[in-house]
């Protein structure tokens, strides 16, 4: 088998192409005597952009010489040839096919026949994110209201001078002198010269960097020596609802492209130009999809990137498996969704405590204090979120200004004048609930989108009440004047209940991340040192959803607060993604990740010049810091939007005594009762992976892949 055969079979495994079992014929003896034809650049229903990469498999005894291939009726035949490269495999490009159903057929005389469909979209989108969002601008130079633009090149090279650092652009008709070489991983030495290709799909922008000789030709049959066929994808931070085009992310990363990895990013996963889960893993399987049919089939993939980089590659990984086989998060975070609770519990406390005033008679907070009420390692954290990162405004749907968004990191890209406000109520709402409308729906009583947002019989600060940290006059002042933001983000002195058709599927589109799918992807997890608001334990939060959802966590490695002796991420996961490459034996997938961790990739926790090898003992170390709801007495992996509800007993909180007028004011605040936190969350449970919005708000799981049968 060769090594491209293996890594077809590799994807297969991680779900983006099906493992064809042939179909029986009459008069056919062994599944041997059969065509089969299978879509190697992604699944045949999700093809896009009128091209697909495709192998047709002959029977061992039929020779390629009789093969016709048509597609629509239309012979393509002089395609698709035995490729040396690939050890002989009959590979070619079918192009020009139509938006919608497209016929495949592969007969040979020999062998009979097989038809394969191959279900074409616009290379616009969307495939299987649902209606697009709008309005959504086009950047100038696009040719249609899809944002369609001429794909573009450019090369970079580096320098053998020592003086020159970085990439400098390469002119190919003006070869520099002075390009250096470069070894890859597989021990070619080529120029060191890097073609970058800026694309777009899915109306955003895309880009591809590899180790491209401008000289020489290049087919996805026969890449040129320098690709390893390994893809490293390249992430930005933050969360945004930008409605429009943006940027992707650098490409240029010298450590993976000097070994032979191919680069990749798009726009739609910068998180924080596009916070919206499916989009993101649309736009990614769009890009895999085009690098597969132009450069050749890919051995692995992971991803990298820090805070809103982290964030989208754990909730892709789970959601849509298959797109990653690896992921390095930093600064971590396991999703949007969940993660935005603690965001707007920080925004009421920080209302609350920066207002004395708010405080009744005898009650007064120590910083300390405000720390333990919030389950955070300082009262810096929820200052963070507000006033520094201002991440509040993902909940807003106003217009956002500099003054309340300093770095400009959540305004949506609509003009003030076309933005929801209570004097323009049919203006484009901000807020991340309307950007993802498509899959969580409207509510029948103001059309804005259905919102998972909650804290009805959350009791603020109960951890620290039971450990002493806060008295019981704090606590039910606190909880009693909390109040919650209604849909339109104004305060209200209430409690806010969730949308009740938001809560199924923020769980089941993956948007909260259940750790379902996660023990199909390797990860190396790096957490901050509790830096603002990016706490570690996050990192942790993640590893205790895998705990739940299948009993363990052998495929993620946290390494803490290491500085110059850590080990290099980058190559931990290639030696890692390589060992469950090689591994040719009967176990199942989610078994070879665990078995084949080498050795030395393990958890790691330094602080200072002292290591602490285990987790029990680092989490010790860094301390026992949690979110918001865990503070509240729910569990420690924040993984319940809504809680289920019990009565108010006063022998819960035993030996906390309250007076009667604190109990009366506890009554008041909670007539429904608190949360139960011994309870699943209302609507709670795994995601079902690959689903598609195509059908309408709540989503369906996409259906087995498309495979070939014969004819």
């Amino acid at each position: 088998m060769t090594r491209l055969r293996r890594a077809g079979l590799i994807l297969a495994l991680f779900g983006l192409l099906p493992i064809l079992a042939p179909v029986p014929v009459k008069g056919a003896t062994t599944a041997s005597n059969l065509i089969v034809i299978k879509a190697l650049s992604n699944r045949a229903d999700l093809i896009s952009g009128g091209d697909a990469l495709v192998e047709i498999v002959l029977p061992g005894a039929v020779s390629a010489a009789g093969l016709v291939v048509t597609v629509n009726g239309r012979d393509i035949s002089s395609g698709f040839a035995p490729r040396p490269a690939l050890g002989g495999r009959i590979v070619g490009l079918v192009t020009g096919m139509v938006v919608g159903p497209n016929q495949l057929v592969a007969r040979d005389s020999g062998a009979g026949g097989a038809q394969l469909l191959l279900t074409n979209h616009p290379v616009g989108g969307p495939i299987f994110s649902g209606p697009q969002i709008l309005p959504w601008f086009c950047s100038s130079g696009a040719t249609d209201a899809q944002c369609d633009h001429p794909t573009q090149y450019a090369f970079y090279y580096r320098s053998t001078n020592p003086l020159v650092s970085g990439f400098q652009p390469y002119d190919p008709s003006k070869p520099a002198a002075d390009v250096a070489s470069t070894t890859t991983d597989q021990g070619k030495t080529v120029p060191y010269i890097v073609r970058v290709e800026t694309g777009w799909q899915d109306r955003d922008q895309y880009q591809i960097a590899v180790l491209f000789d401008p000289t020489k030709p290049w087919t996805p049959w026969a890449p040129q020596p320098g690709w390893n066929h390994k893809l490293l994808i390249n992430h930005g931070a933050s969360c945004g609802m930008q409605h429009g085009e943006g940027k992707a992310p650098d490409v240029l990363n010298d450590e993976a492209l000097s070994r032979g990895f191919s680069v990749m990013s798009t726009a739609l996963d910068n998180n924080g130009h596009n916070c919206n889960l499916i989009v993101q893993a649309e736009s990614l399987m769009m890009a895999k999809e085009h690098l597969v049919e132009s450069y050749g089939e890919i051995r692995y993939t992971f991803g990298t990137g820090c805070s809103g980089g982290s964030l989208t590659q754990y909730q892709v990984a789970d959601a849509y498996p298959g797109i990653y086989q690896g992921i390095l998060p930093q600064c971590s975070y396991p999703d949007a969704w969940s993660t935005g609770q603690d965001v707007d519990d920080c925004h009421l406390f920080e209302r609350y405590w920066e207002n004395p005033g708010l405080w009744g008679p005898g009650v007064a907070w120590t910083e300390t204090q405000q720390a333990a009420a919030g389950g955070h390692f300082s009262d810096s954290v929820c200052h963070a979120w507000n006033e520094v990162f201002s991440f509040w405004v993902t909940m807003e749907p106003r217009h956002t200004t500099i003054a309340q968004d300093p770095l400009n990191l959540q305004n949506c890209g609509v003009p003030p004048s076309q933005t929801w406000s209570e004097q323009n109520p049919t203006g484009v709402r901000c807020d991340l609930a309307d950007y993802m409308v498509d899959e969580f729906g409207r509510r029948g009583q103001d059309g804005y989108a259905n919102r998972a947002l909650d804290n009805v019989g959350v009791l603020y600060g109960l951890q620290a009440l039971r450990s002493g940290q806060i008295s019981p006059a704090q606590f039910v002042d606190l909880n009693s004047k909390l109040g919650s933001d209604d849909i339109n983000y104004n305060w209200q002195p209430g409690r806010v209940a969730a949308d009740a058709p938001s809560l199924p599927t923020v769980y089941r589109s993956g948007a909260v991340n259940e750790a379902t799918f996660l023990n199909q992807v390797a990860i190396i997890d790096r957490p901050l040192d509790n830096v603002e608001i990016h706490e570690e334990f996050r990192s942790f939060a993640a590893r205790a959803r895998m705990d739940h959802a299948y009993g363990g966590h052998g495929n993620q490695v946290i390494w803490y607060g290491l500085g110059t002796d850590e080990p290099d991420p980058f190559l931990s996961m290639d030696r890692w993604l390589a060992a469950v490459e090689a591994d040719h034996s009967g176990q199942s997938l989610t078994q070879k990740i665990v078995a084949d961790r080498p050795a030395d990739i393990t958890d790691r926790c330094e602080v200072g010049s002292q290591g602490f090898p285990t987790e029990s003992a680092c989490q010790q170390l860094v301390g026992p810091y949690e979110g918001t709801r865990a503070a509240a007495g729910g569990p420690f992996a924040e993984d319940i939007i809504k809680c289920q509800l019990k009565p108010l007993v006063a022998s819960d909180y035993f030996p906390v005594l309250f007076t009667s007028a604190q109990w009366s004011t506890l009554q008041q605040t909670f007539p429904k009762g608190v949360c139960d936190w011994s309870k699943p969350g209302v609507g709670q449970q795994p995601a079902l992976g690959w689903m598609t919005f195509q059908g309408g708000p709540g989503g369906s799981r996409l259906g087995p892949a498309p495979a070939s049968s014969p004819i």
